[in-house]
């Protein structure tokens, strides 16, 4: 069901110190999807969705079923988002195929670059490169208690294709560092996805100092870093009283596309963090950041915007 590994990720670079880079193991049914669309070009559109979901959607059934959705979508609504996914595909087909091929290339010296600033790296989380059908560039996700690493070639395409994707790589991969040694805690205030996010930022940043705000998705959506600049005080003055907030409704317009009553941009928690990240970060080295305690990081954090929030005050 699975296809193994590719041989150009096989491939094991070597990192500064001369040892052997850890291989991560990737299952690849990217190219699945392009095989497929080719095939069933003049299939009708219902037998095509059901075809889809017994040729590509059975080797990642995790991903592409609807129970890790626990009820929020029926598989109506699934069949509807991979019928789109198919319509939308015939454009994007070239690049696509291009961001699969690069992947492919890069992944090794990407992993290789990290383990030297983390020689503690150990990728053992299962990885796979799909499809997403629209849903991500990478991440994490967790599907019946079993970690995945997941990388999204149609929206790497969209979102990475004409720039570099070090520093998209370099967070990706700290997210699953930092996941392995120092797990989420119990409290889930705004202030750990602010922490989580704007530290795998810095991270990026420092690993690539050259990366633009575009290449480490810090201007997405198009514009709202601007918008967040413009209006850093009244964003620091909003973060502030809700960074031990539980309440979901804060997440998405900080982390996320979801707007809120504030005016404010949305996804403006990445910036924050990172700003947040980048002043614990000038007393610390990085694997020391990533393994700070909850009870540590909390502190630091819950500091550190007050400190930046009262520093912009006086500035402005």
């Amino acid at each position: 069901m699975r296809r193994a590994l590719l041989a150009g990720v096989m491939a094991c670079a070597t990192f500064c110190a001369g040892a052997a880079a850890p291989v991560m193991q990737v299952h690849s049914i990217a190219e699945d999807f392009a095989t497929f669309w080719d095939a069933t070009q003049n299939m009708p559109s219902a037998e095509r969705v059901a075809a889809f979901k017994q040729q590509v959607g059975a080797k990642f059934p995790a991903f592409y079923g609807i129970e890790r959705y626990q009820g929020r979508r029926t598989q109506e609504q699934q069949d509807y988002v991979i019928a789109r996914a198919l319509n939308a595909f015939g454009p994007q087909r070239q690049a696509y195929l291009a961001t699969v091929a690069r992947f492919n290339a890069d992944l090794p010296r990407h992993s290789a670059r990290f383990a030297a600033t983390f020689p503690d790296f150990r990728p053992t989380i299962d990885t796979w490169i799909i499809h997403s059908l629209g849903e991500m560039d990478g991440g994490t996700r967790v599907f019946n208690g079993h970690p995945y690493f997941i990388f999204g070639a149609d929206m790497m395409a969209v979102l990475h294709g004409n720039g570099d994707e070090s520093a998209f790589f370099h967070h990706e991969l700290f997210h699953t560092y930092q996941d392995a040694v120092s797990p989420e805690c119990d409290d889930q205030g705004m202030w750990q996805p602010l922490w989580r996010e704007g530290l795998a930022t810095y991270v990026s940043k420092v690993m690539n100092p050259n990366a633009t705000d575009s290449e480490m998705l810090l201007d997405f959506p198009k514009g709202s870093l601007s918008i967040t600049k413009a209006h850093l005080q009244a964003s620091w003055d909003n973060l502030e009283p809700v960074l031990d907030n539980t309440d979901d409704k804060y997440y998405s317009p900080l982390f996320s596309t979801g707007k809120d009553d504030t005016g404010l941009a949305p996804r403006r928690g990445y910036y924050l963090g990172y700003l947040v990240a980048r002043a614990i970060g000038a007393t610390r080295d990085l694997p020391a950041l990533a393994k700070l305690s909850c009870t540590d990081a909390r502190k630091l954090v819950i500091e550190a915007v007050h400190k930046l929030r009262l520093q912009n005050a006086v500035a402005h």
